[in-house]
Order: C-alpha cells, then structure tokens, then sequence
C-alpha cells in the first residue's frame, strides 16, 4: 500500500504542475492528452527467438516553463511492455511463450521546438509496474513459468527516453519515441534465470491533441499545436 500511495502522490503532483504553470503561462504552454502505439522487447537471453511486443499507451502531458523555444514537458501514461519468446527444444519442437508486462510511466523531457514545424524531446523516464502475466500456447513440461506476477519483477524502472514530434496544425502533433530502459526488471530467482539483465526496451508511435490550442492568443501565438 506504501507504493500505490508514493505512486499517487507522484502522480498527483505531476498533474497539479501540468495545470499550474499551463495557466500561469497561456501563451506558449500546451496541456493534453497523447496515445498510441508500442513496441516493445526484452531480449531474452536463452529464448532461441524474440519478438516484439505490439502494445499501446495512453496518458497526458503538460509544458513547464514553456517558452517561444524550449520547455520541460513532464507525461502521466499507461504503457503496456514486454516481448514474445520462442524455445526450440532437441527434437525441434517450438515452444513459444508471451510476457506481458503493464506500467505507468512519467517521462521528464526537455523540448527543443523547431519553429512551428516540430519538436526534438530528451529527457529521463521513471515507471511503476502495474501487472505482469504469461500467456503460454505450448505444453512444454520445462517451462518454469505456467503463471507470473509482478513479485517477479521489479516494481520500479527508469531510462532514458528522446524521439521527435512534428506538428499537424489543430492542436495536433505526430511522433516518434525511444524508451531504453536501464534497470534490470527481474527480480525473482526464476525471473532472472529466464530474462538474465534483460531491460525494457520500447518504440512507440503516438498522436498528441493540445487542449491550449488557440487559446491565451491576445496577439499571435504561431507556437500552438
């Protein structure tokens, strides 16, 4: 119960800065949701193969200390991750296997805006592991895990995160995204002998809709989305 209650505090503060500084700065701040696509891997060390993840997240963002050129863009989302593993045993029978891991994620990033057209983002992530399952399609009688929780990972993950967005007019904004992550998420003595040091790794694809578009304009504000 600790770690929800930290988890909503950091959360809630993060909101409450968000609505803060996008009225204390109406001119150049943007405040609104973004969702999209993910894709994810663990890169599992003994799986004969690995695949991506399709996933998806959801959440929304704000500009702090939002000028004609830069801000630090703080996001709240719901972020699914994970990877698809497949085994291939001595008769060359494939044995294939889903982790599905899902986190709230609360990217820092500073923003570079390019004029009207784009924006180039760099920053740090922190997420906290929500859930974790196993969907498994083969009867393998070596596969350690029929069934996983989040016990057997890490509740917490952090990295590094940078992509780019280019604006579409209307308070719209296209954009492409890197999660590397840097912290090992195994942390039960199973987990680790299946995923090693495997970290989370996460392209995603997103849409972005600014609520401040159009507004706090008293004389031109060309730097809306």
């Amino acid at each position: 119960m600790k770690k929800v209650r930290n988890l909503s505090l950091l959360v809630g503060a993060v909101a409450i800065s968000m609505i803060t500084f996008s009225n204390a700065q109406a001119q150049y701040a943007r405040a609104g949701i973004k969702g999209g696509l993910n894709l994810s891997n663990l890169y599992v060390k003994e799986a004969d193969d690995d695949k991506a993840r399709i996933g998806w997240h959801a959440g929304f963002y704000g500009q702090l200390f939002a000028s004609e050129g830069f801000a630090i863009q703080p996001e709240v989302n719901f972020s699914t991750k994970g990877t698809g593993v497949t085994r291939i045993d001595a008769t060359s029978a494939r044995y294939e296997s889903k982790f599905n891991l899902s986190y709230i994620d609360v990217p820092v990033l500073m923003v570079f805006k390019l004029g009207q057209v784009a924006e180039i983002h760099a920053g740090a992530y922190w997420a906290y592991l929500l859930g974790a399952e196993i969907k498994n399609n083969d009867r393998n009688p070596d596969n350690e895990f029929t069934t996983i929780d989040r016990d057997n990972f890490d509740d917490w993950d952090y990295g590094l995160a940078g992509g780019i967005g280019f604006n579409l007019g209307e308070g719209a904004q296209l954009g492409l995204r890197y999660n590397y992550g840097l912290n090992e998420i195994a942390e039960s003595a199973g987990a680790r002998r299946l995923f090693g040091n495997s970290k989370n790794q996460v392209a995603q694809l997103y849409l972005a809709f600014n609520f401040n578009s159009g507004d706090g304009d008293s004389v031109d504000n060309d730097y809306d989305y």
